[in-house]
């Protein structure tokens, strides 16, 4: 048996390689970017205007009168001052003329028409003034082949438009690795089904899909019974047809989990069985020679959904960060076990707080409709004090 640590280690230190494809810009919403996005020119381009307004030169113009020669809009080309005491009107997102290195917003000034002649006076104090305001210069924000984006981040809507900005119409993903979950038991019936006194409804693997469903990664579910050569089959089939299994159940020390010695017969390596851990302890984990990755999970729903967050989700999502909670509670764990236990959070002076919900067990799964994550007490202690800090797997995002 090994540690949490030990185990998260190897977790990460063999993930699934994924492939890369490349798509149209507007499918690639969700997925996570296999390639650095370059600026393909300076960012803005040219010397912008930034309010709608006079540009001029400051050095040259009376600030009592300054006569308008031009206009220059967005999207014409860049226009020039042909008389640098004079002034050009200026529309936002348009080229700075040449000749002008500073704007001056409508609201601060006042044009008339004299004798046809458009004059500006200027309706605020010259000390109010600053040479190169409301001007958004060339390359301020980025330079030609700086990278924007860095590949591994998940693309939202905000990388769509870097990208489009920069005309990446098609642009490379990772793909999204087919999940397959597989739940196991005969004691196992589905949702739409009357369970008998013996039986109970299927959670497990809906829990599953639905939380990677939130991550953007859609699976397919099985649920096998508990007969060796089924499970056999089955599991050799499902293997071929997807790259991550994650199973739910037959993987502890009762008489019918056969899932660790079917593994092994379909050759799969195990990196490790078993960790110090409560709930969890009879997590699996290992590997096909091509590169799939099992994890078999413990059946208890508790069980179950704190192995996956903890060991699972890390391996899919990129970014997930490191979180810690303060106690308001003591807790007393004797076993040398790392115990993982679902606690309800709040903030209390700027601080995220954390009110541990022991529960009936790792069946108890009910009780994590009242909580947002599992708080980890380490192995190496029994009393753990209110007002401790320890590290935090949340679940919602």
């Amino acid at each position: 048996m090994i540690s949490v640590a030990e185990a998260l280690n190897i977790v990460m230190s063999n993930p699934y390689q994924t492939t890369v494809s490349a798509v149209p810009l507007l499918s690639a919403v969700g997925k996570t970017l296999a390639e650095d996005i370059l600026a393909d020119r300076d960012f803005p381009p040219f010397n912008r205007v930034a309010m709608d307004g006079l540009a001029f030169c400051f050095d040259e113009v009376d600030f009592q009168k300054i006569i308008i020669e031009n206009i220059q809009f967005a999207g014409e080309a860049q226009k020039a001052l042909q008389d640098s005491t004079k002034g050009i009107e200026v529309m936002t997102g348009a080229s700075l003329p040449l000749g002008c290195d500073t704007v001056l917003r409508y609201e601060d000034i006042n044009i008339q028409s004299i004798d046809d002649i458009k004059v500006a006076s200027i309706t605020i104090a010259k000390e109010e003034i600053k040479k190169g305001q409301n001007v958004h210069l060339q390359g301020s924000d980025r330079k030609a082949d700086d990278v924007l984006l860095q590949k591994g981040i998940k693309i939202s809507p905000a990388e769509i438009a870097v990208m489009a900005t920069v005309g990446k119409s098609i642009v490379k993903v990772n793909n999204t690795p087919k999940i397959a979950i597989i739940s196991t038991g005969d004691e196992l019936v589905d949702i739409d089904t009357s369970p008998l006194p013996y039986q109970i409804r299927s959670s497990n693997a809906y829990m599953l899909a639905a939380a990677l469903q939130q991550i953007g990664i859609d699976t397919s579910t099985f649920h096998l019974i508990d007969e060796e050569a089924v499970l056999y089959q089955k599991l050799q089939e499902i293997i071929t047809s997807h790259d991550i299994l994650l199973l739910s159940g037959g993987v502890s020390a009762g008489k019918k989990d056969y899932v660790p010695a079917i593994l092994a017969d379909l050759g799969l390596a195990k990196l490790f069985h078993k960790v110090a851990q409560k709930p969890g302890k009879p997590m699996w984990f290992g590997k096909t020679q091509e590169g799939k990755i099992v994890f078999a999970l413990p059946g208890n729903p508790v069980s179950t959904f704190l192995c996956f967050c903890k060991y699972v989700l890390p391996t899919l999502k990129a970014g997930i960060k490191s979180e810690e909670v303060i106690l308001d509670k003591d807790i007393v764990f004797k076993p040398d076990l790392s115990y993982f236990v679902p606690v309800k959070t709040y903030f209390e002076a700027g601080k995220m707080m954390a009110t541990p919900f022991e529960g009936s067990g790792s069946a108890d799964f009910a009780n994590l409709t009242d909580c947002d994550g599992f708080v980890e007490l380490p192995a190496d202690k029994q009393v753990f004090k209110t007002g401790e800090v320890f590290g935090f797997v949340g679940f919602r995002r």
